[in-house]
């Protein structure tokens, strides 16, 4: 592995925080969003809000971050010589993905104002990313196995 490696690694890591920074950020805005009245000034300030950290921050990120990934796998033969704890670090990735997937799907319910969901469900689902985003640390960092 030599500096084209490094380089790429690099980018991950970069692409990793700003997906992380989006996905802790966003149902934070939900939760502010929700105390608005639809229709409002702040309501359609939030909007652009989250349309503009999901379509310019969160989605490149996300797509950059995994190609990063994928590429440091594939040149570092990760799969062949990575462990059991590259496996369960690539499936809470994808249940990362998924949480943005929701967010995603909850954005655009912001959007045409038809969200359903109380204040107290995005605080609660603030965390998930974090907790994710810990075992995925301790996993990559640590090795368990």
């Amino acid at each position: 592995m030599g500096d084209g490696y490094l380089w790429i690694k690099a980018l991950h890591v970069i692409a990793v925080i700003s997906w992380m920074a989006g996905l802790l950020y966003l149902p934070r805005l939900f939760v502010y969003h929700t105390q608005t009245r639809p229709g409002s000034e702040a309501s359609e300030r939030f909007k652009v809000m989250e349309r503009l950290l999901m379509k310019a921050i969160m989605g490149p990120a996300m797509i950059v971050s995994w190609g990063a990934g994928l590429a440091m796998i594939w040149l570092g033969d990760l799969l062949a010589y990575g462990g059991g704890w590259l496996w369960l670090k690539l499936v809470l990735v994808v249940l990362l993905s998924g949480a943005h997937g929701f967010l995603s799907k909850t954005r655009k319910r912001f959007e045409l104002d038809a969200n359903e969901r109380p204040e107290r469900f995005f605080r609660i689902f603030n965390e998930v990313p974090t907790v994710l985003m810990i075992f995925i640390v301790i996993l990559v960092i640590v090795k368990p196995f």
